[in-house]
């Protein structure tokens, strides 16, 4: 495939707890969507800082090894964030983050790629859209792309736990974004007060065509002008969950790329649903976020 995506956000270290100890892995929502995008074969262009130290290396040695292309992203002397992980009952991860002074939000639009360039479509989201300064400018850097925008909160509560905040930024991202992905617990965190499909749908408006709501277990909604889509989960032995919206992004993306924003409705849209609970699946059936390839989702 030959169109180019950009994920913009950000790479991390998540230190996730083992018997012997925190084994340091490279995570981050936008890098796992990138990566998961270059298993699928497209020409994935992920859009960060990196930095120099042994994490940061240890980062962009994955990425690359992945198929990511690297060529746009900011090479920092500043450290790497790290993420300290923590699972619940359902292994569903928590995070912990140590953002302050890191490469990893370095967002300036000196060397943010020149939006005339256009890709196929630009993914944003995660913590990128929430740490100031750089979260400014990336907004105003993004205002400028002209490609669909597909938006993925993923509400990080322990870096902004006030909940007004919270929905001013995302709701200023969704002025320019054409898809909003989100899990059901982002939304109920969110707007408390709401049913769910009434958020969802508040959403909806002529930039903003699709909102895709992922439930876990209980599959994938989404949020159209046309109508409401929704397809069951893919029943799995859960490792854990690292990874699985993120692969639910990366199709999406695909489906936009393929099929055409405009065509994901109805059956089409129930079609690349469906795909993406299977790969979210393939995902939760291993440990961390190891999405899964092209040839491991032909027929679905």
């Amino acid at each position: 495939m030959s169109a180019a995506i950009w994920v913009v956000g950000e790479v991390l270290i998540d230190l996730i707890p083992e018997e012997t100890g925190a084994v340091a892995i490279v995570g981050g929502g936008p890098a796992n969507t990138a990566k998961a995008l270059a298993r699928l074969g497209f020409d994935s262009y992920f859009i960060d800082g990196i930095s120099t130290d042994a994490y940061g290396q240890q980062a962009r040695a994955e990425l690359l090894a992945d198929g990511v292309n690297l060529d746009y992203s900011l090479s920092s002397d500043h450290p790497t964030c790290v993420a300290t992980v923590s699972f619940d009952e359902n292994r569903s991860a928590s995070y912990q983050f140590l953002i302050d002074g890191t490469a990893t939000f370095e967002f300036d639009e000196s060397w943010l790629p020149d939006p005339a360039l256009a890709p196929a479509v630009l993914h944003i989201g995660t913590l990128a859209t929430i740490i100031e300064p750089g979260a400014t400018n990336l907004f105003n850097w993004a205002a400028k792309v002209k490609a669909p925008i597909i938006f993925d909160p993923n509400i990080r509560t322990s870096v902004i736990n006030d909940r007004k905040k919270y929905q001013a930024i995302v709701e200023k991202w969704a002025e320019i974004s054409s898809v909003i992905k989100m899990s059901e617990d982002d939304l109920a965190w969110l707007y408390p007060q709401e049913d769910f499909r009434a958020a969802a749908l508040n959403f909806i408006n002529e930039k903003t065509q699709l909102v895709v709501l992922t439930r876990g277990e209980n599959g994938i909604d989404g949020f159209t002008q046309d109508g409401e889509v929704s397809v069951s989960g893919v029943k799995v032995e859960i490792v854990d969950t690292v990874g699985a919206g993120d692969t639910v992004g990366a199709i999406l993306v695909e489906g936009i790329v393929q099929r055409g924003l405009d065509n994901l409705v109805g059956t089409t849209l129930e079609k690349v649903l469906k795909r993406a609970a299977a790969a979210a699946a393939i995902t939760c059936s291993r440990a961390g976020a190891n999405p899964p390839t092209r040839k491991e989702l032909e027929g679905i």
